[in-house]
């Protein structure tokens, strides 16, 4: 089988002739990406793409600004240096109210840190959804590159957010947990309309963009601990069902992205029609191991998991080869299973332990990996 159809198999349930083995956002396939331009990262993506499957991470260029609008509001950037960085700030001028965000970026650390958040309460997430709505146009003309780059060496997953999320984000985190339950009527009447606006733009990019496999992020923020399981029910079980339905009707897969303790949630995961679910975190991150999440629920959807990046960073030789053993005894009895880290490493250099363990946790899994 070639890499792209030992996939697209064991996401359809089907045995591949071995498991499939992911490095998740450590993406062979796609020279854009930064592990595949950082020097210290090289050596181990040439390993990664001659061992592993590939899904590349990619998504069209979008029109859209804020709140899944095209709009482009009266808005001013700021730059300013830090002595590790530097920091980015945002002030937008919403009806009559001024937003602004504060957003942090450290050296040698491959992320964005959002220390003020755009939303302070409900008046300023009402302020900045009373913009206009223009539905986004999308942007493909990168497509070719990065499908020549992977051929069949894995497939393509863009990402999206589903509507709840979209709303909470604008907020602090904890913020936004207050939100959802003490104003729960606003916070209704906002995630339908982010579900309306979000379900317009998928439309378009599904008929305009190509893509194997539609990642939803999100669901975690209504996962226990931080909120009762009810609330998933309300504000992602519906929402994310129609996202799924309508890229299904495309012939398209979904892949539901959800952190967390999921054992109180992972049934309606499956409810929502999706073809699978990442990262699938063992306790303490989470709160169910691979062996029972392959019972409850191994027959229904495929599972992508389940490698704390914490172990592949820190952990022993001994220890990545034992875990890596015990996944992939778990997971691989009936298909439905793609043996994948939790997240990536986002450090600059790249640290010359979690290249090693990263190796091992390949080679590990290809001497099980045979069915």
């Amino acid at each position: 089988m070639t890499w792209r159809e030992r996939l697209l198999c064991v996401l359809h349930g089907e045995i591949p002739d071995r498991v499939p083995i992911s490095c998740y956002e450590l993406v062979g396939y796609d020279t854009g990406n930064f592990c595949n331009k950082e020097p210290s990262y090289l050596s181990l993506m040439r390993y990664i793409r001659e061992k592993t499957d590939c899904m590349v991470m990619w998504n069209p260029e979008s029109t859209e600004r804020y709140v899944n609008s095209a709009y482009n509001p009266h808005a001013e950037y700021a730059r300013a240096e830090t002595k590790d960085g530097h920091i980015i700030k945002t002030t937008i001028h919403a009806g009559n109210r001024v937003l602004k965000s504060v957003d942090r970026i450290i050296n040698g650390i491959y992320t964005t840190w959002h220390t003020e958040p755009l939303c302070k309460d409900s008046d300023d997430i009402d302020a900045l959804m009373s913009l206009p709505f223009v539905p986004a146009s999308y942007d493909d003309s990168d497509a070719p590159r990065v499908l020549g780059e992977l051929g069949d060496h894995g497939i393509l997953m863009p990402s999206l957010s589903d509507p709840a999320y979209s709303i909470m984000s604008l907020m602090e985190f904890g913020e936004g947990l207050v939100y959802v339950m003490t104003e729960e009527d606003h916070f209704a009447e906002m995630t339908r309309e982010m579900h309306r606006r979000i379900m317009i733009n998928l439309k378009t990019m599904l008929e305009t963009t190509p893509g194997d496999m539609y990642r939803i992020c999100g669901p975690e923020y209504m996962c226990p601990p931080y909120l009762n399981s009810k609330y998933f029910e309300k504000y992602m079980l519906p929402y994310l069902a129609d996202m799924v339905q309508l890229i299904h009707s495309y012939g398209r897969m979904v892949r539901i992205h959800c952190h967390g303790r999921i054992s109180q949630v992972i049934d309606m995961i499956v409810e929502t029609g999706c073809d699978g679910t990442d990262p699938c975190e063992e306790k303490p991150d989470g709160d169910i191991t691979l062996e029972e999440l392959k019972i409850r629920v191994g027959d229904k959807i495929c599972l992508f998991g389940s490698m704390q990046l914490k172990l592949l960073e820190g952990g022993s030789r001994e220890d990545v080869v034992r875990e890596t053993r015990r996944m992939m005894l778990a997971g691989k009895p009936g298909g439905h299973f793609v043996i994948m880290p939790t997240a990536a490493p986002i450090n600059i250099p790249l640290n010359k332990k979690t290249e090693e363990n990263y190796r091992t946790y390949i080679d590990t899994a290809l001497e099980l990996a045979d069915y």
